[in-house]
């Protein structure tokens, strides 16, 4: 693919990007994607032949954006319990978005197609992030900051945490108050004394 046609391709993910934003993906067609790039119907199928197709290559780069949060130089610069922290931070900013959310849209695509755990995108950010938080816990007991018996476990539970916080985002709301409780107590449980 050319770098004109490269270009015209993820423009036409970004756009789609905040159209799924705002109506989630049952609510999507390929006309209101066609509407928001302003191309011809012709200009997306060039690129796109469904809904879906473009939809999964908006979680691609979501994705691979998610896998930058964290660069070489803070893993290298900061303790354990900091790079925990920013993380937690992240997190936080995410559930306290009212827009650019695609976890409604998430939800619906999963639940419409009963995607296979090994095929699931949303089931591989989970289990990445217990692999990275299970990796925090473990460096933070070697350098004293944490103290944990399941290391494994606790991370699991804390993404547990979190995705209930997401599901309540989109259903139920949340404020500022319940997420910071929430990652207090998760912290809390894993503070050397």
């Amino acid at each position: 693919m050319g770098e004109k046609s490269l270009q015209k391709r993820n423009y036409i993910v970004e756009k789609a990007k905040e159209v799924f934003q705002e109506k989630g993906y049952l609510g999507v067609t390929m006309k209101d994607i066609i509407e928001a790039c302003e191309i011809s119907r012709g200009g997306l199928y060039l690129y796109f032949d469904s809904v879906e197709t473009v939809f999964k290559e908006v979680l691609r780069m979501e994705s691979e954006e998610t896998d930058d949060v964290f660069g070489p130089d803070i893993l290298e610069t900061a303790s354990s319990a900091e790079i925990l922290g920013l993380f937690l931070q992240e997190q936080k900013k995410e559930l306290l978005k009212k827009k650019g959310n695609l976890s409604r849209a998430v939800f619906e695509y999963s639940f419409k197609n009963k995607v296979p755990p090994k095929e699931n995108t949303y089931r591989k950010k989970f289990d990445m992030a217990v692999r990275v938080i299970e990796k925090l816990i473990v460096q933070g007991i070697e350098e004293g900051d944490f103290c944990c018996e399941d290391p494994r476990g606790t991370a699991r539970n804390m993404m547990y945490v979190i995705e209930g916080l997401r599901i309540s985002s989109q259903t139920i709301g949340i404020t500022e108050e319940t997420v910071n409780r929430e990652i207090r107590y998760l912290v809390r449980g894993i503070l050397a004394e």
